[in-house]
């Protein structure tokens, strides 16, 4: 669907503020906000300029503004485009928002600006979902990569891969428009070299979602261990201000507490947890649950023993609970000042080339630079060959779906299946690609997508 009416939004966020834009897009926003506006006669000036002037309701002057006035197709809609910045007024901004639906502009809806840029073929849908990336984004990490995707690095990848799959689908195509003379028009070695290609980029971009969505939502840690082994002092080190509280009571922690702190450009969201423990309180047992359901979930595990009353065998047993596939758990011992020799105990040997182990004193902030070093160092491990990261949940899912059709089609070309079922594969793979960036239509799809936008983006 392609509109044809003019929109227009506040492009700046509610509430009183020194200045607010307003957005106008459409064949007739020149001619609307010129009908409003009293200086230049904006019908007759260039594009990409600047104008003075006043904001007028028939003689009342509303505001003293400036409009910016960008004529398409260079625009970031692709259509006739004019911000108005005002003053930040809630009133001054609504009556010009009255103004213009007065003189024939329409509303915009949730992520329609971005939505219209789409649909002329300004950007793709990826394009479209990383300018809301970039938005949301509160760390260099996930800004640099909002930036790389905006500028079309994924996009460009992905109809690479797509021209690939064209080209074969184009030959087994043809076999089947010439099935009755029995011909192969594709060899089938060069088919599978062509998809193994194909897999062998594609496998990349799925590895480099665990770190493109710990960049985009940040790394999720729990902080775990027995009941005063010193995770609530711990959270507070790292924060640098006392966020959780503390005390020599074990089970002062009920329910989860979670703070992120920024290590060199990357959001950790750490979790402090209630201690792990058999206990009748009933309120306290909730909270040791919650403190499992969050392990779970967690990227890395900091795993905390107070080397005063450590017992190695709850230790264990502990680790053992908590440890699966793509969780680290960094072994901290904790109350380092306390000077207490640790060395060729149980422990120690116990936990040889098992886990990081990391000596502190969550008190004396002695090792946390290390220790947050230890979780930096393991994310970025996790960056995958590919130089593009991808970060978003239905782009992943998209991947997956293509991948599992061309490894069929590959069993099935090195099986001898006939060409009519290998090009069904093939046609699903080219559509899950297609996903991705936009080329396949599902009004849904993109009403869900542009949905989760702001208003006069």
């Amino acid at each position: 669907m392609m509109y044809q009416d003019t929109i227009c939004a506040l492009a700046t966020p509610q509430g009183i503020g020194a200045l607010g834009i307003i957005r106008v897009s459409g064949e007739k926003s020149v001619e609307i906000v010129n009908s409003i506006f009293k200086g230049k006669n904006l019908k007759v000036v260039q594009s990409h300029t600047l104008n003075y002037g006043y904001i007028v309701n028939e003689k009342e002057i509303i505001d003293e503004v400036m409009v910016s006035v960008f004529l398409a197709p260079r625009t970031f809609t692709s259509e006739n485009l004019v911000e108005i910045s005002c003053h930040g007024s809630s009133y001054i901004l609504q009556e010009i928002l009255n103004l213009l639906v007065k003189k024939g502009c329409r509303l915009a809806i949730a992520g329609e600006f971005t939505q219209r840029a789409f649909l002329n073929g300004r950007i793709d849908l990826s394009q479209a979902e990383a300018v809301a990336d970039l938005i949301a984004s509160e760390n260099k990490a996930s800004h640099d990569l909002a930036i790389s995707q905006m500028r079309g690095g994924f996009s460009s990848l992905l109809k690479e891969l797509r021209i690939e799959l064209l080209d074969l689908a184009s030959l087994l195509e043809l076999e089947l428009d010439f099935s009755e003379e029995d011909v192969e028009f594709a060899d089938r070695s060069q088919l599978l070299q062509l998809l193994n290609q194909i897999l062998y980029e594609i496998n990349p971009l799925i590895e480099s979602f665990t770190y493109g969505n710990a960049i985009k939502n940040g790394v999720p840690v729990a902080i775990i261990g027995k009941p005063n082994a010193g995770k609530s002092t711990l959270l507070n080190a790292l924060l640098n201000e006392d966020r959780a509280i503390v005390s020599d009571i074990a089970g002062t922690t009920r329910d989860t507490i979670e703070e992120s702190i920024n290590i060199n450009g990357i959001q950790f969201r750490f979790i402090d947890t209630a201690g792990l423990r058999e206990t009748q309180d009933a309120i306290e047992a909730v909270g040791v649950a919650k403190a499992l359901e969050k392990a779970d979930t967690a990227a890395i595990i900091l795993y905390l023993v107070d080397i005063e009353t450590l017992s190695w065998k709850e230790v264990e047993a502990d680790l053992n609970r908590l440890k699966r596939e793509n969780v680290f758990i960094i072994l901290c011992l904790n109350k380092q000042d306390k000077n207490i020799d640790i060395e060729n105990t149980e422990l120690s040997k116990s936990t040889e080339n098992k886990y990081p182990v990391i000596k502190i004193s969550a008190k004396e902030n002695i090792n946390l630079e290390l220790l947050k070093e230890e979780m930096y160092l393991y994310i970025e491990k996790q960056k995958a060959s590919s130089q593009t990261i991808v970060n978003n949940t239905r782009h992943l899912n998209a991947l997956l779906k293509a991948k599992e059709s061309l490894e069929l089609c590959k069993k099935g070309l090195q099986s001898g299946l006939s060409s009519e079922l290998v090009a069904i594969d093939l046609r699903r793979a080219l559509e899950a690609l297609g996903e991705i960036i936009g080329q396949v239509s599902n009004d849904e799809l993109l009403g869900n997508i542009f949905g989760k936008f702001c208003i006069g983006k």
